[in-house]
């Protein structure tokens, strides 16, 4: 199986000066390390919330990433620029990944209004902004994961093999 490189981005001010630790990147790893049955190498970036700093590292883990998973800078606050940055590297964006997730979380917060969750394409590798919450982080990849596997494969990335007992991926019979 081919190993799957996977870039982990967290957008925090506060994680990346060390006011706390960095949860929320660990939950990325952790569930796409139990959806995933090829070999994982993920590429891990702790970044202050700036648009030109996230930009340039979400363009530079494209070139080896066929997933770059973010958390943090999607809510509505004047620093919170993940989307922005996701927008301004991307050819493609694919706006029905945020609007399961806020759906998702709308299930159980009334404040996923708020989010700003988005998904694009970056040469070969798709980007997903994931809310910053580790079990919101859960909920969302639960509820999206099964289309990453066929839309890296229409990219042109590596086939991602899922792990059947943990989540069921969709690929078209023909595809």
């Amino acid at each position: 199986m081919t190993t799957i490189n996977i870039g982990v981005v967290v957008a925090s001010d506060r994680a990346s000066t060390g006011i706390y630790e960095d949860l929320s990147g660990l939950a990325i790893k952790e569930v796409l390390s139990e959806y995933i049955l090829n070999p994982l190498e993920f590429i891990y970036r702790l970044l202050p919330d700036e648009q030109t700093v996230l930009e340039q590292t979400l363009k530079e883990l494209s070139q080896t990433c066929a997933l770059i998973a973010t958390t943090g800078g999607t809510g509505p606050a004047p620093r919170d620029v993940t989307p922005e940055a996701t927008k301004a590297v991307c050819s493609k964006m694919l706006p029905g990944f945020g609007e399961l997730m806020r759906a998702t979380s709308l299930k159980y917060v009334p404040t996923a209004i708020l989010s700003r969750q988005s998904a694009g394409i970056c040469g070969s590798s798709l980007i997903v902004n994931l809310p910053g919450k580790p079990k919101s982080i859960r909920e969302c990849l639960e509820a999206v994961f099964p289309a990453i596997p066929y839309c890296i494969d229409l990219i042109g990335g590596p086939y991602i093999e899922a792990n059947p007992e943990n989540i069921k991926v969709f690929r078209p019979k023909n595809a």
